[in-house]
């Protein structure tokens, strides 16, 4: 058996809650995994900062003022 879900924490997008173990909705709701439950709550801000600074790359790329 493999133990590839254990200790691993998702954030589901649908109920908006921490899930881990057999608790874990399909791929497609859930953002992770995460190596602790505070990570995966943490994980819509960290979603928020990288697309913030992809958009701040991008607008220097293509040399706009932000």
């Amino acid at each position: 058996m493999s133990d590839s879900g254990r200790g691993r924490y998702y954030w589901c997008t649908r109920h908006h809650r921490v899930e881990s173990g057999a608790d874990v909705c399909p791929a497609r709701h859930v953002l992770g995994p995460y190596d602790s439950a505070a990570d995966a709550e943490n994980a819509l801000q960290q979603v928020r900062d990288r697309n913030e600074a992809w958009e701040a790359e991008d607008a220097r790329w293509t040399g706009e003022d932000r």
